[in-house]
């Protein structure tokens, strides 16, 4: 039996972006896993992915050449639009093949996903065994539900992500990076991805209790021994020179990350790291953070998410506005890169508290900047907040998109968060100079040259206020 999976995220940037940037260069963990156990269980599998075709024709040509006996798409909210498309499609060209969708949006909103017949199968939450036990099931000629609740693997026992299905169709539309994925930052190539575990414990209304309705209460993460097992294969396999560990929080678990440390060094890793944490686990565990900096962490991607306090309790955080400049100050002292995570547009917040975002920005100064405007994703309070207060301004599933290109709720003015942005984003002179100096002094290693890079920067722009 022939399994054809889909990747469909094409809203951003579209048809042809394979490989073109971050948005477009990153492997999908839960098709890669789906794929993996899927071969695992004795079955012919490939991917199709949209952002590597040329349009729709294309699409449908490769449906009409592959002749899958079952096409298994997962679905965010954001892609809703062409996995519909897909299916509909898949139905037009090959009325026999059985269609299974899975992922975040038919979990949180089965009532949405439901009503078209189009679909054979729905599989919600975790779907690696669901998804092969349904194989298995048609293979064997037998019925199952059209609707499928997935099981919670134990995450030792999945084998290891197939990169290689997005890889070969890739390079089909003319990637020839040396790497399995497009490194964030200023990263080396190869650059891969991994994750070690699932779900957050944390409350931040604008994200539960979605990631507890998909992963269940508390968080689950793989051994340190399975982790270090995948990297030494990913070593092997791609020769990979920086990673980034794409867990929603990382750090929280203090025991593992200390554990990981000492196996990370132990089996002779040295490549530089990114990890997504949190300014209150920073501050509070700074030995920690050095620890993860001696063995290779290089950036951090850290939710600052507002520069103002009130703003912060709402959005049920719990950090303060002082613990994100300090876990600022750490970083920089430390030498770990800032990727800072930030809202702009959130309910309720007014055009002076959108302004102290702005001014704690400018105290942290980070290395880069990850604005977006808030968008209520179904599954979270604050998204039944909007929907109950009549702010959402979706109309499309295509405005799910995190970027700030658009409003997303009521009660805000487009043209000043397009300013407060941009401002957002500016340096003053004084961290102007003090990048300057650094990389002046790592560049150039003599004072006459560093004083005429800093007087290039002094002629430069003047400083916000």
């Amino acid at each position: 039996m022939r399994v054809t999976l889909v990747y469909a995220g094409i809203v951003t940037h579209g048809f042809g972006s394979a490989g073109k940037g971050m948005d477009s260069g990153w492997i999908s963990h839960s098709l890669c896993l789906l794929g993996a156990c899927t071969k695992r269980a004795g079955f012919d599998v490939d991917l199709i992915d949209l952002r590597a075709l040329r349009g729709w024709d294309h699409f449908r040509s490769e449906i009409l050449t592959r002749k899958p006996d079952v096409v298994g798409l997962t679905m965010m909210s954001v892609d809703y639009n062409p996995v519909m498309r897909c299916i509909d499609i898949i139905k037009e060209v090959s009325p026999q093949t059985v269609t299974v969708v899975g992922g975040p949006h038919p979990t949180l909103a089965l009532a949405e996903v439901e009503p078209n017949p189009k679909i054979d199968h729905i599989v919600t939450h975790e779907g690696e065994i669901a998804f092969v036990d349904l194989l298995s099931r048609i293979a064997a000629g037998q019925s199952s539900d059209r609707i499928i609740r997935g099981q919670k693997p134990d995450l030792d026992s999945l084998p290891f992500g197939d990169r290689d299905l997005f890889l070969q169709e890739w390079r089909k539309a003319g990637y020839t990076l040396n790497s399995p994925e497009i490194p964030m930052g200023d990263l080396p190539i190869p650059f891969v991805t991994i994750i070690a575990g699932r779900g957050c414990k944390y409350n931040c209304s604008f994200c539960q209790p979605a990631e507890r309705i998909l992963f269940g209460g508390r968080v689950r993460r793989r051994s340190v021994d399975s982790v270090i097992a995948e990297l030494k294969y990913l070593r092997d396999k791609y020769r990979f020179n920086s990673l980034l560990i794409h867990d929603d929080c990382l750090t929280e678990d203090r025991d593992w990350v200390i554990e990981f440390c000492q196996a990370y060094k132990a089996n002779g890793f040295t490549q530089p790291f990114f990890c997504q944490s949190r300014a209150d686990i920073i501050v509070k565990n700074q030995d920690m953070v050095r620890l993860m900096y001696d063995v290779g962490l290089r950036g951090m991607l850290i939710g600052f998410e507002s520069g103002n306090q009130r703003v912060l309790k709402f959005l049920r955080k719990g950090t303060t506005v002082e613990q994100n400049i300090e876990a600022g100050r750490i970083c920089h002292n430390l030498g770990v890169q800032i990727w800072a995570n930030y809202m702009l547009g959130l309910p309720t917040e007014t055009p002076e508290e959108a302004m102290d975002t702005v001014r704690m920005l400018k105290k942290i100064d980070p290395d880069y900047y990850s604005p977006a405007f808030y968008t209520p994703h179904p599954g979270s309070d604050l998204y039944t907040y909007c929907i109950e207060n009549d702010l959402s301004l979706i109309t499309d599933h295509d405005s799910y998109r995190r970027n700030p290109t658009e409003l997303k709720i009521k009660g805000h003015d487009y043209e000043f968060l397009q300013r407060v942005l941009k401002e957002s984003q500016k340096r003053t002179l004084t961290n102007r100079l003090r990048r300057s100096a650094r990389v002046a002094v790592k560049r150039y290693a003599s004072p006459s040259k560093v004083a005429r890079k800093l007087r290039r920067t002094l002629l430069g722009k003047d400083d916000w206020r």
